[in-house]
């Protein structure tokens, strides 16, 4: 198997749990909200707060599951002075 078909088939394989940690992560804390409002009789309130702490960590692990396999190789600029169509104004005299 070539390395360019290798990198892309586990970036593929990564991309597709992307989806998974989205839907475990905002319907295991919808489930567990529903439990705890039905347990202390409390109507929606830990539902609503764990279904936003559910989808505040779905897109935390989106982010994660992206940053950590969709790293660019070399970054677009390295600094200011390695372009050389740049120049830098001239300094102030007082």
């Amino acid at each position: 198997m070539d390395k360019d078909v290798k990198k892309s088939a586990i970036q593929m394989a990564y991309a597709s749990s992307i989806g998974i940690a989205m839907v475990l992560a905002i319907f295991g804390c919808l489930i567990l909200g529903v439990y705890l409002d039905r347990k202390f009789d409390s109507g929606n309130v830990f539902t609503f707060i764990f279904l936003i702490i559910g989808i505040a960590a779905g897109f935390r692990n989106l982010y994660v599951l992206i940053k950590r396999t969709f790293t660019d190789d070399e970054p677009i600029i390295k600094s200011f002075k390695s372009e050389p169509h740049r120049q830098r104004p001239a300094p102030k005299k007082n």
